[in-house]
């Protein structure tokens, strides 16, 4: 099976503790680089810092989805993201194949 296979449409509640468990993950990661040693690569804790930032804004969004009944679908083609591919990545918004269009 694909990661693109049609599945049942994720569970509201499941999806929101993915992605709390998703929003602590990146907090604990933005933590961390806040007590970075001062030595270190300002340039790379930057851009760690602003892909983290990123990620919690993607979830937020994510968490707008679920309140407005379009979490789980693609943003791209308006099919239904497989069950799988919302558990490794709960924020998407957008399918496999949507996605590597836009990549």
């Amino acid at each position: 099976m694909t990661l693109d296979a049609t599945r049942a449409e994720p569970h509201p509640h499941h999806a929101r503790q993915r992605l709390e468990h998703a929003r602590t993950a990146r907090l604990a990661q933005l933590r961390a680089l806040d007590e970075a040693e001062p030595n270190a690569d300002d340039h790379l804790l930057t851009a760690q810092r602003t892909a983290m930032e990123q990620v919690l804004q993607e979830i937020d969004l994510a968490f707008a989805r679920i309140d407005d009944g379009t979490y789980g679908t693609c943003a791209g083609c308006a099919r239904p993201i497989p069950a799988e591919r919302l558990e490794i990545l709960p924020y998407t918004r957008h399918c496999v194949a949507c996605r590597r269009l836009a990549a």
